[in-house]
């Protein structure tokens, strides 16, 4: 589960440059030679900033915002209860970018043919849409909602089926990668982590495989691709608070960052990770290892959804059943 209102800015401090002054005779007369001590160390990027303009609410335990390009449509999925009841009450809406919601149940667990029980991530391959819910990707219309595909975790490829599958992107191939955050609630919701760490892959041929497994995952919530890097960037959810580069075929993930942890969704924004903490509520941008606090004052920030046409940061506030809409500047 991705299981957060105002910019921060950073002061850069200014280093202190000695000066040896070394005095050497001559004729002339004595001269003065400054020499710099001083190391030079490059200065964090700047604040980006960002300004809320949407608070929508009416949702009911959002996960997950994702802008469709094609339809020019925000779709974010509601658990609408427990992340781990099979329930059949979760629901995914359709909205605009003005902040109107343009259909609230536009794909309804329990109505017209359709099994959805607490939906997370969402991708979109033309005009398919993927959702991940719980241990089960299943597929819909995303112009229409109906039902098409449902991907179940229970073959031997998938190393014992999935635990509690989260976030979903596509690679270039058009393979579906999955994260299994590998976690659990007790009777008073607290989080247990039986395991296991896992990235599973879908095949154009929906076999399904474990593409990634082992606890340098740290709890693996958010998933995306890096086109730039040509790799994934995976964000911890658990207790090792760590950004991640990982490619398909890497023995394991390679940490590019540390942070407040508890870490929820992850996108690309430009040439920057943007990274959601429920530890802390904010949404931090990564740049070259070094982190600058965007957003803060943001409790229970979920999956978050970047829309590069308004260059905005889609946050769904899990516990308090609205989206924030942020422009970056």
């Amino acid at each position: 589960m991705r299981a957060t209102v105002l910019c921060m800015t950073l002061a850069v401090a200014a280093a202190c440059q000695p000066i040896d002054r070394k005095r050497h005779a001559s004729n002339a007369a004595d001269t003065v030679v400054p020499v710099d001590t001083t190391r030079v160390v490059p200065p964090p990027p700047a604040a980006p900033g960002a300004t809320r303009v949407l608070a929508v609410a009416g949702f009911s335990t959002p996960e997950s915002v994702l802008l469709d390009s094609a339809q020019d449509i925000y779709f974010v999925s509601n658990i609408n209860g427990s992340p781990t009841a099979k329930d059949n009450n979760g629901f995914i809406s359709r909205v605009r970018p003005d902040g109107a919601i343009e259909n609230l149940k536009f794909i309804e667990g329990g109505r017209a043919g359709v099994t959805l029980n607490a939906p997370k991530g969402l991708a979109v391959v033309g005009d398919t849409l993927w959702v991940a819910d719980i241990d089960v990707v299943r597929a819909f219309n995303a112009r229409t909602g109906a039902p098409l595909d449902s991907v179940k975790f229970v073959s031997a490829g998938a190393g014992g089926g999935a635990v509690f599958l989260n976030d979903v992107t596509v690679a270039s191939t058009g393979a579906i990668y999955v994260t299994d955050t590998g976690i659990r609630f007790d009777d008073v919701g607290n989080v247990l982590h039986p395991g296991p760490d896992r990235v599973f892959r879908i095949g154009p041929d929906r076999k399904v495989t474990v593409a990634a497994r082992g606890d340098s995952l740290g709890w693996p919530n958010g998933i995306t691709v890096d086109p730039v890097g040509k790799r994934f960037i995976i964000v911890s959810f658990g207790p090792t608070k760590s950004v991640l580069a990982w490619k398909p075929g890497d023995k394991a993930p390679k940490v590019i960052a540390k942070g407040a942890g508890g870490f929820d969704g992850v996108v690309i924004a430009g040439t920057r990770i943007l990274v959601s903490s429920w530890t802390d509520s904010t949404v931090s941008a990564y740049e070259s290892g070094q982190e600058v606090k965007v957003i803060t004052g943001v409790p229970s920030p979920a999956d978050i959804g970047y829309d590069a046409k308004r260059n905005r940061v889609l946050i769904p506030i899990f516990t308090g059943n609205r989206v924030e809409v942020w422009q970056l500047q």
